[in-house]
């Protein structure tokens, strides 16, 4: 995952364009992934998608031929989606299109200027301030024209057409942390889907930020019904604890497994409430769709200093804290196709566990955690609870819970729920 991140981040990535062509296209080497190709002009509900925008080379250039500024050095220097330019002007004329860092003068920030044309440059503060008041070159040799949003969609199909949807934005050009752990660890998740039985259907989108969720929800507003859980991927890999942002219903089902999941794995984990800002969640749970989707990141959006600067960088990744996420991932989807409700078959008072060799033939102490996940199982199994219900209740991990209902149908003592 880590080797993907730093093979995707040099390229220049946008809401439309063929950065992100270039970038699914590396995604579909490792899983059937399938590119979809909006035209301009096309009306999502109220926004209309963009002109495609393209960039092959942008500078400031000092008098003396040196490129002060160079899109080609980092690709964050440009400001995203700025329109072509071709000027000779004074630093008094070219400083209200430079933008820069005061509180953190070494790093480049990333700008935007998707839907006002416009154009500009980022530079660190420091450099800013040690410009020469002369002439300067400004080239961005760029194109907006009419073309295509361009997104990618991979479909993992299950037992059942019910739908986990799990989504990742495209949209950043060279954000580690912002954009590409998403990708890398979505992409990973779905080519060890690829390989496993699973009772539903997973869906693993990537869209650029805002329009892309737009457009995919207005292209697909009859198959959102078979969504029962989501997540949006992001800000996954850097050393921070996970945040998990719930979904605007606040209680659905992907709500409680993944806190369920983080209670047990993560000591410093943080649950933030659901709000209608953010990342592409705030389209899935739009009132008009209000699907069940929460983001799981580490570090929240906009609270750590390399957010949305250059050293949000390959190296502010980790490949431990990948792992670590894509491992609790699993474990989320695990508690999702296990979920389920069960009825004790012997209701009226606790069976007798240890002539069915369920539980220690030699009284005294406290029963095993194995043992107690069973008398918790017998005793809530009444048709209404499911797994993770009594995983909740009982405060005991839902592995340790799913074993213990697992056990108990072997020996009759169980039954799945009409």
């Amino acid at each position: 995952m880590h080797g993907l991140i730093r093979e995707l981040f040099p390229i220049c990535r946008s809401i439309t364009g063929d950065g992100v062509r270039q970038t699914l296209a590396r995604l579909a080497q490792e899983i059937p992934l399938v590119q979809h190709e909006v035209p301009s002009g096309t009306s999502v509900f109220d926004w209309t998608v963009p002109r495609e925008w393209n960039v092959r080379d942008a500078y400031v250039k000092h008098p003396r031929g040196e490129r002060v500024i160079d899109f080609r050095r980092h690709n964050l220097h440009l400001v995203n989606y700025s329109v072509p330019v071709r000027r000779t002007m004074t630093l008094t004329e070219l400083r209200p299109h430079l933008h820069s860092l005061p509180d953190q003068p070494d790093l480049i920030p990333y700008r935007t200027s998707y839907y006002k044309e416009a154009w500009g440059f980022c530079l660190p503060h420091r450099q800013l301030e040690q410009l020469p008041d002369t002439e300067y070159e400004v080239l961005i040799d760029s194109t907006l024209a009419e073309g295509h949003l361009t997104y990618g969609e991979c479909l993992l199909e299950g037992d059942t057409p019910q739908e986990v949807l799990i989504s990742c934005h495209t949209c950043h050009p060279s954000l580690a942390n912002d954009n590409l752990s998403g990708l890398a660890v979505a992409t990973f998740l779905a080519k060890h889907l690829a390989t496993v039985p699973h009772r539903y259907s997973y869906r693993v989108v990537f869209v650029p930020g805002t329009i892309g969720a737009i457009t995919w929800l207005s292209r697909n507003e009859e198959r959102v019904r078979h969504i029962r859980h989501g997540l949006v991927l992001t800000c996954i890999g850097d050393r921070a604890s996970f945040t998990y942002k719930r979904s605007r219903r606040g209680d659905a089902t992907i709500d409680h497994a993944v806190e369920h999941v983080l209670q047990h794995e993560d000591p410093g984990r943080r649950v933030v409430p659901f709000s209608p800002y953010g990342y592409d969640e705030r389209q899935y749970c739009s009132p008009g769709f209000n699907l069940p989707v929460g983001c799981l990141m580490r570090s929240h959006h906009g609270h750590f200093p390399e957010y949305h600067t250059s050293a949000d960088n390959p190296d502010f990744v980790t490949p431990e804290a990948l792992a670590v996420a894509f491992s609790t991932l699993l474990s989320v989807f695990d508690v999702l196709e296990h979920d389920g409700r069960y009825v004790n078959l012997q209701p009226k008072c606790e069976p007798q566990l240890g002539r069915r060799g369920l539980y220690a033939s030699t009284g005294g102490s406290s029963p095993s955690d194995l043992a107690m996940a069973m008398l918790w199982v017998l005793n809530l199994s009444d048709g209404q609870a499911g797994l993770l219900d009594i995983a909740h209740r009982s405060g005991m991990p839902f592995a340790t819970v799913r074993e213990a209902a697992e056990r108990l149908e072997r020996h009759h003592l169980l039954a799945a729920a009409p």
